[in-house]
């Protein structure tokens, strides 16, 4: 059976940096992408917040830069999927998609988390062209604009303010009379003047223009769930803040989550509550969630497992 010193679970920023640093400490890790190889920023046309790229970048290319970045220093970065392991005893025992199992003395989760959306088929086609879970990642890309946000909780109540610093309006919509959110930012959102309340509605479709590959959303049509009637509104961004998934399912059981399945990590630290297993990145972290945070917490798995082996 194959024996490694470092076995990363996922890549993206996380997963990468990981790899970086941990080849360099010459544990020659390897690392299993997963189902989504580089992570959410797969999905996102324009960075523009990471530090070192003035112009901004590509996401799926800054992508490739990471993982290039690596291999460089003797990452052993494969296709597949980790899907089962055991954390009962060291060396930790992995099994992959295709059949494969090693042994690994230590384990850096960078499994992420999945951004939950409606569902819609027009939702789906217009990601990248308009649609976005993430306003802190793609508001400035809206200066000046009219957007909206979908959900009712301290995310959406937090992206909707976020928004309207930068945007003309900000149409906030949620299915219910009252908003989930915090009575403190329930206040903000009621006393921006620059948010509109859309109550007891949900979204029938996202519209907008497509030529070739380039999609232009330009607006949405609501459906106010009480009186049945429709309403088109004009907007340029559309956010979903209706919460995320962390890819924590295999480890179900077996290491420590809290209620909605986040890893727990200790205190300034990304180790979990076994010895040798290291979470970094949106598994551990649903407070920030962004690709700069994501890097520091996988810097700092690789040289916590570099640590702990020596």
């Amino acid at each position: 059976m194959e024996k490694t010193k470092c076995l990363i679970i996922g890549s993206g920023p996380a997963g990468y940096t990981a790899a970086i640093y941990a080849a360099r400490a010459d544990l020659k890790p390897v690392v299993y992408q997963g189902m989504e190889p580089g992570g959410q920023l797969t999905t996102t046309t324009e960075v523009d917040n990471f530090p070192g790229y003035p112009e901004g970048i590509d996401g799926p290319k800054m992508m490739e830069d990471l993982q290039k970045q690596a291999e460089r220093f003797g990452s052993d970065i494969r296709w597949g999927m980790i899907t089962e392991l055991d954390t009962s005893e060291r060396p930790f025992k992995a099994k992959v998609d295709d059949g494969t199992e090693l042994l690994a003395e230590t384990v850096i989760i960078a499994t992420g988390a999945t951004a939950k959306y409606l569902g819609l088929e027009s939702e789906e086609k217009f990601k990248g062209g308009g649609v976005s879970a993430c306003a802190t990642c793609d508001g400035f890309f809206y200066k000046g604009k009219d957007v909206a946000v979908v959900g009712g909780g301290d995310t959406a109540a937090e992206e909707a303010t976020y928004l309207a610093n930068l945007c003309n309006k900000v149409y906030l919509i949620h299915r219910r009379d009252e908003l989930r959110a915090s009575k403190a930012m329930q206040h903000k959102v009621l006393n921006t003047p620059n948010i509109e309340m859309l109550w007891d509605s949900e979204v029938k479709e996202i519209v907008g223009t497509e030529s070739g590959f380039v999609k232009a959303l330009n607006g949405a049509v609501v459906v106010n769930n009480k009186t049945g009637e429709e309403r088109k509104i004009d907007i340029e961004g559309f956010f979903v803040a209706i919460g995320h998934k962390p890819n924590t399912d295999i480890f179900v059981g077996k290491l420590e989550m809290d209620e909605t399945g986040y890893l727990k990590t200790k205190a300034d630290s990304t180790a979990t509550n076994v010895e040798g297993i290291f979470a970094a990145g949106d598994v551990q972290d649903k407070h920030f969630r962004q690709a700069i945070t994501a890097a520091g917490t996988g810097c700092m798995a690789a040289i916590e497992a570099e640590r702990f082996l020596s």
